[in-house]
């Protein structure tokens, strides 16, 4: 549902949110666990009560932040900001209580530091520096120092100087591998934390290029489809003029030359005059089409009944070619499609290639079926297949050969298929033949009223 309101930026902060939600929560159970360890498996006296407090505290602020995800309201760089601020706040709390800058774990601060780096621009970056060094100098001359480790010790009256001596080695020895534990636990846990950050924001910033790599070549074949558009106006504007003359003279002919003794050539004359006809149809759609917007050359129709148009529009000029009708019987009957006039000359100029590669005894297949979401569509002919040296690029760019009718119209239906939101698959079938998948997103049957609403 966001993807379809918010722009790609706020997306982008959005998912930063939500990876610092995640962050906050594993850095809540470590935190947990380190006191637990601490205070009831190593009995060490640390201020319980506090400490415990704090990390409530955090998980108040998390629980805002999961119910600020559920929202639709934009997400700033300052919000972001802030939050991470929050954070190395409650983390100076935790090591005020645990000894400060003699914490083995003072390390953490850098945590907050590296995600800044990386979600936001250079200059909160340096904010965050600013803070954590003064929070860490802050922390070297005001903490509750850790409590002594110190063993078991008997009344002093019955020890000896060299015994005390003894003890003191030992206490040593303990806070010492205590402050190692400390260090080999924070070693651990920041690697763990740093690979699993670094790994998803690699797959993050290779999910940006594809995309970026996409929409370039989408910007390239838009330039194409726009370039094609003129050429396609021009040319109807200038084919215009001969189509006239030749109509003209059509006409004379037919009456300078009577039809009782020319009846083999009124025939042919009126065979010319079609084709002239359908030739100035299809100019004047050229011409109508060329940079319309999708709202304005389309109408919302039922799909069944879209269909029933554009096969009776195709079977106008091809009364001759078998065509298979496949309509699954699991049908949404309430779906909706807008009937784009470019991309009704897509279908049919899929049929007219399918029924230009076809013998005419075995005809083309068209299957449908379509739910609330979306429509499939399969157009399949029974001819020699796309050349194997095309097959990669059909769709993708016009080629050179025009060899079963491919060329500048598949490329046009791609781009058309493409622009509406679908997806099309030109594929050779082991059978023989040539097969079209195209599926293209329907109108939400409760959003049909409010399509053209604010036109």
């Amino acid at each position: 549902m966001l993807s379809q309101v918010l722009p790609k930026s706020e997306i982008s902060i959005r998912e930063n949110l939500k990876w610092l939600f995640i962050l906050r929560n594993l850095m809540i159970s470590a935190e947990a666990l380190l006191i637990f360890l601490a205070t009831y498996g190593l009995g060490i006296k640390l201020p319980r009560e506090q400490l415990w407090l704090v990390i409530l505290s955090i998980a108040a602020v998390n629980l805002y932040t999961w119910m600020r995800l559920q929202t639709e309201e934009a997400v700033t760089e300052l919000e972001i900001f802030s939050q991470i601020s929050i954070d190395v706040l409650a983390m100076a709390s935790l090591l005020y209580l645990t000894g400060g800058a003699s914490n083995p774990i003072i390390w953490v601060f850098l945590l907050p530091l590296i995600i800044t780096a990386i979600m936001l621009p250079q200059a909160y970056a340096w904010n965050m520096v600013i803070l954590t060094s003064s929070i860490y100098t802050v922390l070297i001359g005001y903490n509750i120092p850790l409590p002594a480790i110190e063993p078991h010790i008997p009344d002093p009256k019955y020890l000896t100087p060299e015994m005390s001596h003894q003890l003191h080695i030992i206490s040593e020895k303990n806070y010492f591998n205590l402050h190692i534990f400390g260090m080999w636990f924070g070693f651990v846990f920041s690697a763990g934390l740093v690979a699993f950050f670094v790994v998803e924001l690699s797959n993050t910033l290779k999910e940006r290029e594809r995309n970026l790599a996409d929409a370039r070549e989408s910007a390239l074949r838009d330039e194409r489809v726009v370039s094609l558009g003129t050429l396609a106006a021009s040319a109807a504007h200038d084919m215009s003029t001969p189509l006239g003359t030749i109509a003209i003279l059509t006409h004379e002919i037919r009456q300078e030359f009577p039809e009782h003794r020319y009846p083999d050539l009124h025939e042919k004359m009126a065979i010319v005059e079609q084709q002239i006809a359908r030739c100035k149809e299809a100019l004047s759609v050229m011409s109508a089409s060329a940079g319309e917007l999708r709202a304005e050359s389309g109408k919302v129709m039922p799909v069944s009944e879209y269909f029933d148009e554009v096969l009776n529009q195709w079977r106008a000029h091809n009364p001759s070619t078998k065509l298979n009708l496949f309509v699954s019987t699991d049908i949404f009957t309430e779906a909706k499609i807008i009937a784009d006039r470019t991309l009704t000359h897509s279908i049919i100029n899929i049929l007219n290639n399918a029924a230009r590669a076809t013998p005419e005894d075995k005809g083309i297949e068209f299957h449908t079926d379509w739910d609330r979401e979306q429509l499939h569509l399969r157009i399949r002919d029974f001819g020699p297949g796309l050349p194997a040296e095309y097959l990669d690029l059909v769709g993708q760019q016009p080629v050179t050969s025009k060899q079963q009718g491919m060329g500048v119209g598949l490329f046009l239906t791609y781009s058309t298929i493409r622009r509406l939101g679908g997806t099309i698959h030109f594929d050779n079938l082991e059978t023989g033949g040539a097969c079209i998948d195209i599926t293209l997103p329907l109108l939400a049957t409760e959003s049909n009223d409010d399509v053209f609403g604010d036109g």
